[in-house]
């Protein structure tokens, strides 16, 4: 199993000055400890009732992602995930193909059609009905694929996005291109685009095994109806660590990775919200979990 890290806020003591050397320190701590990926939400605005007020600091995500790429060698990175409605299509592949060309083939391109209305109408980003934002989705997906076959630079038309031309180089430099990750648990669309143009999920870990294995279920039956292999696709899902701010150890982590490992999950990003305590939490679980979950 491979164990990552989501780093889903920037508010550390010592106010903006230490958001660099933080965040520096907390990706090479990560990659130290053999974490396999780390991710970063693609928001402008915290998320409220979660993770604190809205006016807490947040960086722009594909800023943030090349930041990590030049300061470490091996983890992969990506956002979890990217609002649909926040880029022009175009924009969006241009920044996760320059992620990945500047990581060296690190990147992964996670994606969802975006839900915080709040926070696209405060800053007048348009938030298209859900009908909609789920056609832009599918519409994406499809000119990602066109826009990264180098062979396949000709016109897209569709009924939100149109292009005379899908020109993207240089290509990305993973192939057949970066991992794309599609995130949400909607069981009519959500997943059925991961069967027809992803290859990797992402489930929310505590919604509980019975409610995840009933999704890979769903997952199954529409990769069977479009002629999809279902054990090709990656099975991740996001989960947060108490370690150092509360009473979860490391063996409860290691037992909650056993559980979804046997439901298929084989890739856990967990995020963590003890702010200042972080580095410590990356220690312990580098030393104790990583190790312990990697025959999983």
């Amino acid at each position: 199993m491979r164990i990552s890290l989501q780093l889903p806020y920037f508010k550390f003591e010592g106010g903006t000055p230490a958001i660099a050397p933080k965040v520096r320190a907390v990706a090479q701590a990560a990659e130290e400890a053999d974490f396999y990926s780390m991710w970063v939400m693609d928001h402008f605005f915290q998320l409220g009732m979660w993770l604190g007020p809205a006016e807490d600091p947040m960086l722009e995500c594909y800023s943030t992602l090349n930041f990590l790429a030049g300061i470490t060698t091996k983890l992969k990175l990506g956002a979890l995930v990217t609002g649909v409605i926040y880029r022009y299509p175009a924009q969006l592949v241009n920044s996760v193909t320059t992620l990945d060309v500047l990581s060296e083939g690190r990147a992964y391109f996670g994606i969802g059609a975006a839900w915080y209305e709040e926070e696209a109408t405060s800053l007048g980003i348009p938030y298209p009905d859900t009908k909609t934002r789920f056609e832009i989705l599918e519409e994406t997906l499809r000119y990602t694929h066109q826009m990264w076959d180098e062979d396949n630079n000709g016109a897209f038309e569709g009924k939100h996005i149109q292009a005379t031309a899908t020109i993207n180089h240089p290509q990305p430099m993973s192939q057949p291109r970066p991992p794309i990750m599609i995130g949400g648990m909607g069981e009519k669309k959500t997943l059925k685009y991961v069967a027809q143009y992803a290859d990797a999920c992402n489930l929310f870990g505590g919604a509980g095994l019975e409610t995840l294995q009933h999704k890979l279920d769903v997952l199954k039956g529409h990769c069977e109806d479009v002629g999809r292999d279902y054990d090709e696709i990656e099975k991740t899902a996001i989960a947060t660590t108490e370690i150092g701010i509360g009473n979860q150890t490391a063996d409860d982590i290691i037992e909650q990775c056993k559980s979804l490992a046997s439901i298929g999950i084989s890739h856990v990003i967990y995020n963590h919200q003890g702010y200042d305590a972080i580095l410590d939490t990356i220690e312990t679980m580098g030393k104790d979990v990583v190790p312990a979950v990697a025959e999983l």
